[in-house]
C-alpha cells in the first residue's frame, strides 16, 4: 500500500504529474517544490483585505481567504475552499478544490486533495491528504525524527513469520500519507512516516506510528479511572 494508486484517487488533484515516476507515493514530497518554482511573481491588487498573500500564490475562484490568514507561498489553492482566519500556509503547498485550512492550521511542503479538511489546529508538514481526508481538532503530523537519520517504513515481509524489514524513504522530513476518506481523530499524533490506509479511522488521542491498513480502525484502549469525589472535612 506504498504506491500512489493504492493511497489515493489521482483524479482528484490537478496535480497528479508529481507522482509521474514514483515508486513509492512519498517520493512526490520531493517534487512539490520544483513544480511550484515554475509560478511566476504576480502583484495583483488586494483581493482579500486584511490577509497577508505571497506574490507567488494562485488562488481559485470561489474560494474565501479570511482576514488574519498568511498564505506565504509559492503555494496553488484550488477552487471553492475556506482559508480561515489565522490560518498558515507556508512554502511549497498544494491545496485541491473544495479544501478546509482552519484556524491555526500550519501547512508546509504538502498536498491537499480535492475535499480535504484540515480545519482546527492542525500541523500538516511534509505530508499528503487524500481526497475527503479530514483531520480532527489539535492533529499533528509530525515530520522529524528526535534521532539523526532519514525516516523509515517498516515494510511487511512476503514470507509468512517473517520479521519487517525497514525501508529507507530517502527523505529527512516525513511526516503522514493520508488515504482518501480516512479520518483522523482529535489531539492525534501521527508520527515521521505514517501511513493511513483509504477509509482508515484514528480514534481521538491516539499516538499513531506506521501502517494503518484500509478500512481499519485504530483505538485508544487508555482506561479511565472513575472514583467518588469526598466534599472537605468527610
Amino acid at each position: 500500500m506504498f504506491k500512489a494508486a493504492d493511497l489515493f484517487d489521482l483524479t482528484q488533484t490537478e496535480h497528479a504529474t508529481l507522482f509521474d515516476g514514483c515508486t513509492y507515493a512519498w517520493e512526490a514530497l520531493k517534487q512539490i517544490a520544483p513544480h511550484l518554482a515554475k509560478l511566476k511573481p504576480r502583484n495583483p491588487p488586494p483581493r482579500f483585505p486584511g490577509a497577508t498573500i505571497g506574490d507567488r500564490v494562485i488562488i481559485g475562484a470561489g474560494t474565501v481567504v479570511e482576514p488574519g490568514a498568511m498564505i506565504k507561498g509559492p503555494a496553488i489553492i484550488g477552487q471553492n475552499c475556506q482559508i480561515r482566519h489565522n490560518a498558515y500556509i507556508r512554502e511549497n503547498v498544494i491545496i485541491g478544490d473544495n479544501c478546509v485550512v482552519g484556524n491555526a492550521s500550519e501547512l508546509k511542503n504538502a498536498l491537499l486533495f480535492n475535499g480535504a479538511q484540515v480545519p482546527h489546529y492542525n500541523y500538516i508538514g511534509d505530508s499528503i491528504l487524500g481526497y475527503k481526508a479530514h483531520t480532527g481538532a489539535g492533529v499533528i503530523c509530525s515530520n522529524l525524527k528526535s534521532l539523526p537519520g532519514n525516516v523509515t517504513i517498516a515494510q511487511p515481509s512476503t514470507i509468512s513469520h517473517q520479521p519487517s524489514t525497514l525501508l529507507d524513504t530517502g527523505l529527512r522530513k516525513f511526516g503522514a500519507l493520508i488515504g482518501d476518506g480516512a479520518e483522523v481523530g482529535c489531539n492525534s499524533v501521527l508520527n515521521p512516516g505514517s501511513i493511513i490506509g483509504r477509509g482508515a479511522i484514528i480514534y481521538p488521542g491516539v499516538n499513531w506510528r506506521g501502517v494503518l491498513p484500509a478500512n481499519s480502525i485504530a483505538k485508544n484502549k487508555a482506561e479511565v479511572e472513575v472514583v467518588t469525589k469526598h466534599s472537605k472535612g468527610s
